[in-house]
This record gives C-alpha cells, structure tokens and sequence, in this order.
C-alpha cells in the first residue's frame, strides 16, 4: 500500500505533466498545479486541511497566481457569514435541548424500529435541505444524530454519513436548496418554477433510489442500532435524551419548548419565503438569505445575554469556517489566468463539436471535480466553462441542470464533495465523537453517488428535447 506522503508527490507531478502536454502557459501550469496542490492535500491529509489552505494560498499570492481582490471576490464571505448566523442558531436550540425534545417525537412516531427511524431522518434531512438550504439541514440533522446515537452508545458515523447523502441530494430540488443552484440560478437566470419543473422530480427519484442502497449498505450498522432501541424502553430513551451531561437528569414534560419552537419554525419559514420578501421589497435576489440567519442568531443572543459572548466562542466552528474561505478563495486562481476558457475549448473539440457528445463529456468531468473540489468551488469553476458553451453556438440550458446534480449528487462521494459534508465532519470531530478517513468514506459515497448520478444524466438526457 503506498502511503499518503508518496502518493501526494505522485499526484502532483502527475497533474503538471498532463497540464504541461495540454499547451497551457507557463502560468496556467503553475496555477492549476498549486490548485491542486491544496485539493489533494486536504484529500489525502485531512487534519491539516486548513494548513494546506493557508500554505496553497500564500504560494499562489506570492507567485502572482491570485491577487488579493480575486481573492476576496472568490472566498464566498456571504455564505460564512450565514453560517456563523446559523451556527449561533443552533447552538441556541442545543442549549435549549430542542433537539433530545424533537428526537423524542421522532422516536414516539417510529417505536424501536431502526429500519423506519433511519428512514425517517433521511427524509427529514433531505426536506429541510429542499425547503431552507443544505447547510441548515445538517446543522440541525446532525446535532440531532449526534444527540441519539449518544444516548444509544452507538457510533455516530454511518448514521451521520446517511444524513449527509439525503441532504445532498434533496438539495438540489429548490433554489435555495444548495448553494450550487443558487450559483446556477442566478448565473442562468433560472426561476423557482424551473427548479420545480426540472430539478425536484429528479431529486425525488434520486432519494428513492439512494434510501434502499442505504439501507443495504449499512444493514450491520441498523441492525446494532435495532439492538440498542430494543435494549431500552421508550420512556428511558426519551429520558436519557433529555440528559445534559453538565446539568443532570430534567425530564422533557417539564422543560419550556416554545421559543425553542418560535426561533426553529421562525427561521425556517423566513427562509423559506425569502425570495417574495426581495420582490416585494425591491431588493438583490439571496440577499436576505444571510439577513434572516442574521436576524435569528441576533435575536437568540438577546436571550442569551449573559452568555452571549460564550455562545458565539464556542458555537461557531471558526476551524471549519477558516478552512472555506481559503478553499473558495482558491478557485480564483483557474478564472483569473484563463484555465476556465481554454477547459471549455478543449471539451468542445474534444467532443467533435457535437453537443450530445458534448453533454456526456461534462458530465463525468464536472461530477468528479465537484467530488475533489467541494461542489461550489467546481460549480463556480464551470460556470463560466458554460457560457462558454454557449458563445460556440451550443444551447447550454441542460447543461445547467446536468451541473446542478454533479455538485448535488456526486457530492456524496468524497469527503469534500459538499459543503454539507464539511459542516458534518466537522461537527462530529468538534464533539470528539470520531474521525472519518477517506478511504471509510469513498466507499458508501461510490455506493450512493454513482447510481444516483447516472440516473440523473439519464434523466437529463431524455428531456432535453423538451427543454427550452
């Protein structure tokens, strides 16, 4: 088995060969192995991701591969910052033991059957992905998985892994679902309507196909979880969930849900109506998106005044929100030295200008590169390659859908592919619940993402002539 630290050097070498051989420019060269170089390292070292950052950024600034207003225009300060605003939200709800509360009623409604409490929090989480973002689903999901296989003494991994899979995938039914479609909608112009017309069916196909696998690959693991409920009655379980470790035994009739319930419902429901709030109210289309986890996290540190300070502190996972920046930051390196254009021209004469050919060229290409990159960088790397399709004369409208479920769907193969997926593993390992590798991970993703990806093109494909 050849190790991580040959294997880095390897890869490397091997990605400036191929760019070298491809007639990019000295520069182009430089910039997309640099850009590599910080892909593979948080790929193959993930604990030091954030050094691999740092490191990839100051080479490509001190290289004269990025300036700092490409930089800063890249880094995605908005999509940080309303994670901060969702991180405080959360925490809030975990103080206020929302979620041992809401796992209660899960458990009220499925009993001690692990295939059904599974099941449920895969459509739970690929709902609230759909209706808010895929960023506040496994906020929530997570925290509440994480709340449950602790009292069961269970493993929290694969269940976190199931979580994540549903989330990516019920992403891609909205336009607020992800922030891929909301890249995609704003830089095609696309309504909520045509996301409902030619996203949400395909995302509802792809879940079906996706829980069964699921189910299939980690029967073990249900099977054990099944062993635990049965080990205990429902009044414990809801009593041990109601348990915070700090402050005792408090049963769940006696604890006061409603503003638990108010700042939950509220928040989602803001988010939900965001897009008629900024036609009403004249405004830029998402820009109330961060406002209202502004409003929210504001709000829930007024009740919180005394320990305001210590909730943003501890709350806010600023390792996981560091290490985005200089991710997304990153991809500014490829769109400012023109590696985007020559990569639409390549794949157009390497299809023989023929669109079909075309379709299923980008297809695989963009679905591994959002499994290696994390889906917004490679959907803002190829959103450009698009429209430049669409100045050779290529009608590139399905070419936008076909990259909405390459960043959604095959987002689910690595530990990268999706922003979701970060945010989880990095809740899990801040908790110090374990840590998940890439070679544990690739292999249920592979499971989930490959079939769910292929009847997506599939899909696609057929109702292209029915597209505009």
């Amino acid at each position: 088995m050849i190790k991580n630290h040959y294997l880095y050097p390897f890869i490397l070498a091997s990605i400036a060969i191929t760019v070298i051989f491809a007639g990019l420019t000295p520069e182009q060269v430089a910039s997309v192995t640099v850009f590599s170089s910080l892909i593979v390292g948080t790929l193959l070292f993930w604990r030091f991701r954030l050094a691999f950052a740092l490191v990839g950024i100051a080479i490509m600034l001190g290289l004269g591969l990025l300036n700092t207003s490409t930089m800063i225009e890249f880094a995605g300060f908005d999509m940080i910052l309303f994670l901060v605003g969702m991180m405080i939200v959360v925490g809030f709800l975990e103080e206020k033991k929302f979620f041992e509360h809401l796992l209660a009623k899960i458990m009220r409604g499925v009993g001690k059957n692990p295939v059904k409490l599974v099941v449920v929090l895969m459509l739970m989480s690929a709902l609230f992905a759909a209706l808010v973002d895929e960023v506040t689903s496994i906020l929530f999901m997570t925290a509440t998985v994480l709340h449950l296989t602790g009292k069961l003494r269970i493993s929290a991994i694969p269940l976190v892994m199931m979580t994540v899979f549903a989330t990516n995938i019920g992403s891609s039914a909205t336009v607020v679902g992800n922030p891929v479609g909301v890249l995609i909608a704003m830089r095609a112009d696309l309504t909520f309507l045509e996301f409902l017309r030619w996203a949400t069916p395909i995302s509802i196909a792809g879940l079906a196909v996706a829980i069964p696998i699921t189910l299939l690959y980690f029967r073990k693991y249900i099977s054990q979880m099944g062993d635990a409920l049965r080990g205990q009655s429902t009044q414990i379980v809801e009593e041990a969930i109601a348990v915070e470790e700090s402050e005792g035994v408090q049963s769940l009739k006696k604890t006061n849900f409603k503003i638990p319930w108010i700042i939950f419902l509220g928040t989602i429901a803001a988010l939900v109506s965001h897009g008629p709030m900024e036609e009403a109210l004249g405004l830029e289309k998402n820009v109330l998106l961060p406002g209202v986890a502004f409003a929210a996290a504001g709000i829930v540190l007024f009740l919180n005044h005394n320990k305001a300070r210590e909730m943003v502190e501890r709350r806010v996972d600023w390792w996981t929100l560091a290490f985005f920046i200089f991710l997304f930051a990153s991809v500014g390196t490829m769109k400012m030295l023109g590696v985007t254009t020559v990569l639409a021209e390549g794949m157009y004469d390497l299809s023989g200008n023929d669109e079909e050919n075309l379709f299923f060229l980008f297809v695989p290409i963009t679905s591994i590169l959002s499994a290696l990159m994390d889906n917004v960088l490679a959907v803002a790397t190829f959103i450009p390659v698009v429209h430049e399709f669409g100045d050779l004369g290529v009608d590139n409208y399905p070419f936008w859908w076909a990259m909405l479920f390459s960043g959604t769907f095959f987002g689910n193969l690595t530990l990268i592919g999706s922003t979701a997926n970060i945010v989880a593993i990095g809740m899990l390992e801040r908790r110090k619940r374990g840590h998940i590798t890439l070679r544990e991970w690739i292999k249920p993703g592979a499971a989930i993402s490959i079939p769910t990806m292929a009847l997506a093109t599939i899909l696609v494909y057929l109702q292209m002539p029915l597209m505009p």
